[in-house]
């Protein structure tokens, strides 16, 4: 549209977008044209869904294969991802240098999520798919969850659908499209394309698909196994503002999480600091990376079923193969990370004059693009430092998580990691409220944030991890 000068006019902040989101966070009934219980309907489609995941050693794979010089398992076709070797040198962290595998997967997916308005309500369209490495199969995901190597069809199979919507969508409108990483101690390098689009025009619903209020999705992010870790990722880059409205009176949880939201409610740090501590982590922090053979990788040994830490710390490499009636081919085999272990990724939270901080951490991982990236206040295996005898080495807070007052945990629930490259991946994602009074600040990777200051890193690449944006989906739920 032009001001009739041939000059493009000005666009302006859009005023009415959180008032939308807020109806929709608001709305847990559903509409006429979407599942009054997404709990059935996902189950249903489980039903109808044939997905077998049986375990396999590594020549039983068709077209994988471990390269004779290097190691290096990967595809015949050069394409999806290989499983190659890492060498790791750090400042940070009980442990300075090691070796391990790692997946490589340079190419770029696309995590996207469509939503209309229906009957006033802006719905998400939600797929329900199954995963080779989901622990219950079908969870409910992204309206399109795709590596380029899917949508290129490099697998020969049938074409994913709704992608136009994201690769050519002049005619809709973006929320939100930022490049974000994914498990930076199992990937190297590996972004993802968040995005969410909205439509005006009618869509054709296929049968594994349903549109879902954000009101349903944040009930149902509390179900353990239940909303998957793309469909999570996604949801946190959202446009804030939508949690709790305008309801910034009164001293409860809503209220202490709609104004931490609000630019001008105040925080315990300006973003002129928040920006500077950030850039002191990285400044300070050493971390040197360095792919290598797989078979120069140190104290893992490879078995025909698996490849493993001599310690049996850590995770495993696996094969599966997989038939399925749902996917763009019918079968196939392909290698998987394997976690030992339950993981705990915990939020520390608390109310500074009515305003919710979330205490977050500048957390190194090896595979990060750029070194440091906020995670929550805790994120570990706790299982490994046992089996290491490291007990000693466990990151802070993490007794207190362990042993928090059941009266001040806001969440707590077991939700899986990516089953498209990990097998029974998943982490304890708990939120505890402390005392107002509760330190953490004095620590030199710790600060205390609020939604908003952690909104506005989420709509840029590399500040915030994949771990954390999952349970800072959870947060923004919360009521």
């Amino acid at each position: 549209m032009s001001s009739g000068t041939g000059t493009p006019a000005l666009r302006k902040p859009d005023q009415i977008l959180r008032h939308r989101l807020a109806r929709s966070a608001g709305e847990v009934a559903g509409t006429a044209s979407s599942p009054t219980d997404v709990r059935d309907w996902v189950y249903e489609r489980g039903l109808v869904q044939t997905h077998e995941v049986e375990l396999i050693a590594f020549d039983e794979m068709d077209r994988w294969a471990f390269n004779p010089d290097s190691g290096d398992l990967g595809h015949d076709t050069g394409r999806f991802f290989s499983v190659c070797g890492l060498k790791v040198e750090t400042n940070s962290g009980p442990i300075p240098t090691w070796t391990q595998p790692i997946i490589n997967q340079p190419e770029i997916g696309i995590l996207g999520i469509l939503v209309k308005e229906i009957d006033g309500v802006l719905h998400c369209l939600m797929q329900a798919k199954a995963e080779p490495g989901n622990v219950n199969g079908v969870q409910l995901s992204p309206t399109v969850q795709a590596t380029r190597s899917n949508y290129t069809k490099a697998h020969g199979g049938a074409s994913v659908p709704y992608l136009d919507y994201f690769r050519d969508f002049a005619r809709h409108r973006v929320l939100a499209d930022v490049l974000q990483s994914e498990q930076g101690s199992w990937f190297y390098r590996k972004r993802n394309r968040n995005m969410i689009v909205e439509v005006d025009e009618e869509v054709e619903v296929l049968d594994d698909f349903a549109w879902v209020t954000l009101g349903q999705l944040n009930q149902l992010l509390a179900e353990d196994d239940f909303v998957n870790m793309d469909a999570r990722t996604v949801l946190s880059c959202m446009p804030s503002g939508f949690e709790g409205g305008n309801d910034r009176v009164g001293d409860g949880l809503a209220s202490a999480i709609a104004r931490s939201c609000d630019p001008f409610a105040g925080s315990m740090f300006s973003p002129a600091e928040v920006l500077s501590w950030i850039t002191s982590r990285h400044s300070e922090t050493q971390l040197s990376t360095e792919l290598i053979p797989l078979h120069a990788v140190e104290h893992w040994r490879r078995t025909s079923h698996e490849i493993q830490h001599e310690s049996g710390a850590y995770f495993s490499v696996v094969a599966v193969r997989v038939k399925t009636n749902s996917r763009e081919v019918s079968g196939w085999t392909q290698p998987l990370i394997q976690p030992h272990g339950l993981g705990m990724v915990a939020l520390l939270v608390k109310n500074v004059d009515g305003v919710l901080h979330a205490l977050v951490n500048a957390r190194v991982e090896p595979g990060y693009l750029d070194v440091v990236e906020l995670a929550s206040t805790v994120q570990c295996s706790p299982d490994t430092y046992t089996k290491l005898g490291m007990e000693h080495a466990q990151p802070p807070f993490l007794d207190y998580v362990l042993k928090a007052d059941p009266r001040r945990v806001l969440f707590d629930t077991v939700l899986s990691e990516e089953g498209g490259r990990f097998y029974h991946a998943r982490n304890r994602y708990v939120i505890v409220e402390v005392p107002e009074d509760f330190g953490g600040e004095g620590l030199p990777d710790y600060r205390w944030l609020t939604l908003h200051q952690i909104n506005g890193l989420l709509q840029h690449s590399r500040y915030v991890n994949v771990e954390a944006r999952s349970l800072f989906a959870c947060l923004r739920g919360l009521r």
